[in-house]
């Protein structure tokens, strides 16, 4: 099992590890990682590792077994030997936009009040699309929805809750698409807000900055049809 030290610090950008494992596939396990593996339509962290006189580029990382996440050189090299100690540095500004896109579509997901079927995120932008039969009947007014969400500058934190606690409030799913996880222990929850009067509350392993604030100014991109009951809605950062 890796340690995952994204999960108990996003903003890590840097840590030691050892080196537990390799892959049939060339791929590197460690004891603990700062990379976040590809899953819920955020990207794998990229970046790369230090050894000895040794520099290894990771073009991302990936869920393995056993609960492991693997890191995926970005080329063919010699590995860091079973054993070895490694420094993992993060290639921060893509994190670091992730994190700030991850948290907009969760306000966009507040702000377009319809079951969210598909998503995904990159450095710059990302979508979601959503189980409504007709367009937005005004996309100004959405955008200027989501900068207020930002400026309120408020807190975004996370918890933990029970399976069955879940099972007890199914209004926390908001994604058709992907459910969470099941028969792993207690399931994970985003807030963004405050625990009495939060924006928005749902499970979700991805990461996000601390206030909604550091996200920046919006833009909301193209609106497409993707089908009779599915629209799906670009979200932009202005920088």
């Amino acid at each position: 099992m890796t340690r995952k030290l994204f999960r108990e610090d996003p903003y890590q950008r840097d840590a030691p590890a050892v080196v537990t494992a390799h892959t049939a596939e060339g791929g590197i396990i460690l004891d603990a990682t700062v990379f976040y593996p590809t899953g819920g339509g955020q990207p794998g962290d990229s970046g790369w590792i230090e050894w000895d006189s040794h520099r290894l580029s990771i073009a991302t990382a990936v869920n393995g077994d056993a609960n492991q996440i693997v890191l995926v050189p970005s080329e063919p090299m010699a590995l860091p030997p079973l054993g070895a100690h490694v420094v993992q540095h993060l290639d921060w500004d893509r994190r670091h936009k992730h994190m700030r896109i991850h948290t907009a579509l969760h306000l966009l997901s507040v702000a377009v009040p319809f079951a969210v079927t598909g998503g995904a995120i990159s450095a710059t932008h990302g979508r979601l699309d959503f189980n409504m039969p007709d367009g937005l009947d005004d996309r100004n007014e959405l955008e200027e929805a989501l900068n207020q969400f930002v400026e309120s500058d408020a807190q975004v934190s996370d918890g933990w809750i029970t399976e069955e606690e879940l099972d007890a409030a199914p209004s926390l799913v908001k994604t058709m698409a992907v459910k969470p996880p099941r028969g792993a222990g207690d399931i994970r929850l985003v807030r963004i807000g405050g625990e009495n009067d939060w924006i928005d509350l749902q499970p979700c392993g991805g990461t996000h900055v601390a206030r909604t604030g550091e996200i920046g100014a919006l833009r909301i991109g193209k609106i497409e049809k993707k089908g009779r009951m599915n629209r799906r809605i670009y979200l932009h950062l202005d920088s």
